[in-house]
C-alpha cells in the first residue's frame, strides 16, 4: 500500500464511487456514506437488501469520536479502549448521523475504525469516512485475497486496492447501546475473542 493508492482510493470514495479495499479483517466495499447513488451501487454490487445496515468506517479513532460528539461518556470510554481493532461497535444514534449506513434503523450507527499496521499502515492515514460492507456477494464467503473476491464484484468496482493476504476472519459485532447502562451484547463472533471484550468492558 502506497500514499499514491491511499489518494486514488479517497478520490473514488469522494467522488461517490465504489472501491475494493483490504481492511484488517477481510476485503471490503467502500463509498460515500453522504453519496445515495454511491451507496445504492454499492448494495447492488453485492445484491444486499436494503433492509441491512451497513456500518461506517473512519481510519483513525480522533475522527470517529469527533463525529459522534453526543456519544455519553461511559460508551466514549469503551469506544476509546477498544478501538482501532477488528470490532463492529453498534452505538446509540440520537442525532439520526449517516442516515444511508443506518437504514432502517436509524437510532443505531455500526462504528469501525481498523487496525491498519505492516504493508496496510498507509491507509490509517486516509482523511475520510466511508460506508463499507464485506467484499462478497450477500451471504458469501469472505474474501482474505483479492482473488478469492467475486469476479463480478472485482469487474463493477471503480478501484480495486490490492492488500496482500488479510486474517481473513470478519470483524466482531458487539453491541453497545445499552453500555451507559451496563449492558452490552456479541452481536457475531469474530476476530476478537469474547474474552478480550470483556477484560476491556
Amino acid at each position: 500500500m502506497t500514499a499514491e493508492d491511499v489518494a486514488a482510493f479517497e478520490r473514488c470514495v469522494a467522488g461517490g464511487g465504489v472501491a475494493l479495499f483490504p481492511a484488517d479483517t477481510v476485503y471490503g466495499l467502500a463509498t460515500d456514506p453522504e453519496s445515495r447513488a454511491g451507496v445504492d451501487r454499492l448494495y447492488e454490487i453485492k445484491a444486499r437488501g436494503r433492509d441491512r445496515p451497513a456500518a461506517v468506517m473512519f481510519f483513525a479513532r480522533e475522527p470517529a469520536l469527533a463525529a459522534l460528539p453526543e456519544l455519553d461518556a461511559p460508551t466514549r470510554a469503551a469506544v476509546e479502549r477498544l478501538l482501532p481493532g477488528a470490532l463492529t461497535l453498534v452505538l446509540r444514534n440520537p442525532r439520526g448521523r449517516f442516515p444511508l449506513a443506518c437504514e432502517p434503523a436509524p437510532e443505531r450507527l455500526g462504528l469501525r475504525v481498523p487496525l491498519l499496521e505492516g504493508d496496510l499502515a498507509p491507509l490509517a492515514g486516509a482523511s475520510l469516512a466511508v460506508l463499507q460492507s464485506s467484499a462478497n456477494p450477500s451471504g458469501g464467503a469472505d474474501a482474505r485475497r483479492v482473488a478469492e473476491v467475486d469476479e463480478r464484484i472485482r469487474a463493477e468496482v471503480d478501484l480495486v486496492l490490492d492488500g496482500g493476504e488479510l486474517p481473513g476472519t470478519p470483524s466482531t459485532v458487539v453491541d453497545l447501546t445499552g453500555y451507559a447502562r451496563g449492558r452490552w451484547e456479541v452481536l457475531r463472533e469474530g476476530a476478537v475473542p469474547r474474552a478480550e471484550l470483556e477484560a476491556a468492558l
